[in-house]
């Protein structure tokens, strides 16, 4: 699919990055059958191939408009059809510039740009998260039930400190945004697992959002700007041997893990960002790597049904990974069906498109619960607060089953 550049774009590294990813799509739309969108409303524009062919106009016209906006805004990021590309088209990365060049054209209402400016200036900092958190439990009696609904319980962590031992190896936790404020338990859960296994997890305070929030709403330069303050923060842990870097939230990890992709070009940074992205891992592939025979027959053995989210089955390719590792300890898991489709959380997307978002929403409940399960567990923040406000059993970051005793 060939791209002829419009002359306002000659200057600009990301469109010509774009250019060169539209131009190995071979337009067969074999990923129109595995997108949540396409498969929803059947609207060209709303599958890859569509959206591929308007980021395409855009490049060539050197402008953008509402309906790019409108079915770009649609796109989940899901990455389904990343995974069914059979010419490896990047989809993902050509999705991000779409938005940033649609978000550069001032094409947006002013209700539009206020809603996203205060998603930026909220969800990436866990401290003003646990602010509104607070609020809404406390105001929750009064809530109407589509809000209370979305407020988790909060949570108590334990504050006992575990000895770990003698020759105790080093990873990195990123302590995150929205998870360390709304499931703080996640990560005190995966500290406990990792010490039995003689892994201390070690966090650097000065870390914080992935970067993701921002990036993906086509603030790059403010995306960038986390990403950075993260490497610096890591950096002295990293130089002192740290053998991995473990994002507890599935669509962290994939984030950190293109930090050397997105800063490629930057000549300050470039080189720590590689050094960075090869040292993250999903911690469902640490503990596939490790040896977890004193997790077995110590575990309660409740009927489970795994939601794999689509950034760690799509965009980490590591589908499987969380039904191999619970395997291993015993965890009996429960049928499920439609395991490549998105949830409808995505994000922000539940929040800029809940009509979409909800009947996505139901479909993966519907599709989780086909064989009765006691609970359903997931790898990320975002899939296990929406599928946990409406689901009629618990959901649960998986890594708490095995911190169970």
């Amino acid at each position: 699919m060939y791209v002829n550049l419009h002359p306002g774009f000659s200057d600009s590294l990301a469109a010509r990055e774009a250019a060169n990813l539209v131009q190995s799509c071979v337009h067969c739309g074999f990923c129109n059958a595995t997108c949540p969108t396409y498969q929803d409303l059947f609207d060209e524009r709303d599958g890859p191939r569509g959206r591929i062919y308007l980021i395409k106009n855009m490049l060539e016209s050197g402008q953008a408009n509402d309906v790019a906006r409108k079915h770009l805004d649609r796109c989940l990021t899901c990455r389904a059809c990343e995974t069914t590309c059979p010419s490896g088209v990047q989809y993902g990365r050509l999705v991000d510039i779409g938005r940033e060049i649609v978000d550069e054209s001032g094409d947006r209402s002013v209700h539009q740009r206020l809603v996203r400016r205060v998603l930026r200036w909220m969800l990436p900092y866990s401290q003003r998260i646990g602010v509104l958190l607070g609020l809404g439990r406390f105001f929750a009696p009064i809530l109407p039930q589509a809000l209370r609904r979305n407020i988790p319980p909060r949570q108590v962590v334990d504050v006992e400190p575990v000895t770990s031992p003698a020759t105790a190896r080093t990873m990195i936790v990123l302590g995150g945004c929205v998870q360390s404020a709304a499931t703080p338990r996640t990560n005190d859960a995966a500290r406990r697992v990792l010490r039995r296994l003689g892994i201390d997890l070690v966090e650097a305070k000065e870390a914080g959002c992935c970067g993701a929030v921002s990036y993906h709403l086509g603030a790059h330069n403010e995306g960038l700007d986390f990403v950075r303050r993260n490497i610096d923060a890591w950096w002295p842990q990293v130089d002192a041997g740290a053998e991995a870097i473990i994002a507890t939230a599935s669509a962290c990890g994939v984030m950190v893990k293109d930090y050397g992709e997105l800063l490629k070009n930057d000549s300050e940074y470039s080189e720590k960002a590689s050094r960075i992205s090869e040292l993250a891992k999903d911690l469902s592939e640490v503990l596939d790597n490790e040896d977890l025979s004193v997790f077995v027959d110590a575990l309660p053995k409740q009927r489970t049904a795994v939601h794999c989210p689509c950034t760690l089955m799509h965009g980490q390719k590591l589908g499987g990974s969380l039904e191999r590792v619970l395997g291993k300890v015993g965890i009996p898991l429960s049928e499920t069906k439609e395991d490549h489709l998105c949830c409808g959380s995505a994000g922000t997307y539940s929040l800029l498109q809940p009509d979409m978002s909800e009947r996505l929403l139901q479909r993966k409940l519907a599709a989780l619960s086909i064989d009765n399960p006691e609970q359903i567990v997931t790898a990320n923040i975002g899939c296990q607060l929406h599928l946990g406000a409406q689901s009629k059993v618990p959901v649960k970051h998986w890594i708490e089953l095995l911190d169970s005793e």
